[in-house]
């Protein structure tokens, strides 16, 4: 990335915020993914923003009400809502009602397998609907709290209080429980299929290394993580909830028990959001105060692409080819950098 190169001046960091192409999101965006070129900006309400790579701008209604939940496979992005209704949507903009909980329930999490399969959650129960299969649904012992396909096999990760249950779908009655007292929100297997970390509602993250079940503590956060990214090859967790990036290590067999983890890109406000690019160990970091940051991880070099004082930074993210970031604070004031 020659940008990293740029010249600044004399004891500044080196900026490409004129190369940002402004976008303005209506009421907000909660999230942002891409699907190809397009960046998708995912509303706080009914409707997402889908940007073309030409700057053509649609809006695309979602939901009758609040978006709970989003993830994204490259393909397609799945939504939940507060109207009880499971989205699905594509490249080309077109929209699906995939399910309608029977109770109206808030869909609460989603998540997409890389086969085709989609999970959502409602209260205490997690289903999942495999292509051309019926739906399944596996109860926890309280609210579940997150969803997470494994990399490999049909395999669920669903987060809640106490721990995390581990469900095969396709294996009736068969599920493994991994305890740890607290609150288990966000959840995320590493790209290798070794590790599973959990955010807490505390300032922490947990973790189990799934060969033995053991624990791995990840402690010392001023606030609530509520950002994590697999750098390239999952080597490393890059998280928010600090005034730094905080990276945790995974190379090894043991991940990050016994080692400190990287600090990267300090600043006098707390990170929001991180987004690891997808080919290079470059991350890009969203910011309380609005700022946005590129990071080169070996080095610590920074890039400005966003200037501060505006509302945190919500939504942030790279397409597939590491070509395009898009990001959006909470009041939906975003852009589009090219790279």
């Amino acid at each position: 990335m020659s940008a990293f190169e740029a010249p600044g001046e004399a004891g500044s960091i080196a900026s490409v915020t004129d190369r940002v192409k402004p976008i303005t999101i209506e009421g907000g965006a909660s999230a942002v993914h891409f699907l190809g070129d397009t960046a998708v900006f995912i509303g706080t309400e009914e409707n997402a923003t889908l940007v073309a790579a030409d700057g053509t701008t649609s809006i695309v209604p979602l939901h009758g009400g609040g978006i709970l939940s989003a993830a994204c496979d490259g393909k397609r992005i799945v939504t939940g809502g507060d109207d009880g209704k499971v989205t699905l949507l594509d490249g080309s903009g077109k929209t699906e009602t995939f399910a309608t909980d029977a109770k109206r329930r808030w869909i609460d999490n989603v998540a997409l397998h890389p086969d085709g399969a989609v999970a959502w959650s409602a209260g205490k129960i997690a289903y999942v609907r495999a292509p051309k299969g019926e739906d399944k649904f596996f109860e926890v012992p309280s609210t579940v709290g997150g969803l997470a396909f494994a990399p490999k096999g049909l395999r669920l990760a669903i987060a809640h209080y106490n721990g995390v249950t581990l469900w095969f779908p396709n294996m009736a009655g068969n599920a493994e429980f991994l305890e740890w007292a607290g609150s288990h929100l966000g959840v995320i297997f590493s790209p290798d299929n070794r590790f599973l970390v959990t955010a807490m509602h505390e300032p922490a993250l947990h973790g189990w290394r799934l060969a033995d079940a053991k624990h791995m503590r990840m402690t010392g956060y001023p606030g609530r993580v509520r950002s994590m990214s697999w750098t390239i090859g999952g080597k490393g967790l890059a998280t928010s909830g600090a005034d730094t990036v905080i990276i945790w290590p995974f190379a090894s067999k043991d991940g990050p028990m016994g080692k400190q983890p990287a600090m990267l890109a300090p600043l006098q406000a707390r990170v929001s959001a991180v987004a690891c690019h997808p080919k290079n160990d470059i991350l890009a970091a969203g910011y309380s105060d609005g700022t946005v940051l590129l990071v080169r991880m070996n080095d610590g070099a920074e890039i400005l692409a966003r200037r501060n004082d505006t509302p945190p930074i919500a939504a942030l993210a790279w397409n597939a080819k590491g070509t395009l970031l898009a990001f959006s604070d909470e009041d939906g004031a975003g852009g589009i950098l090219p790279l």
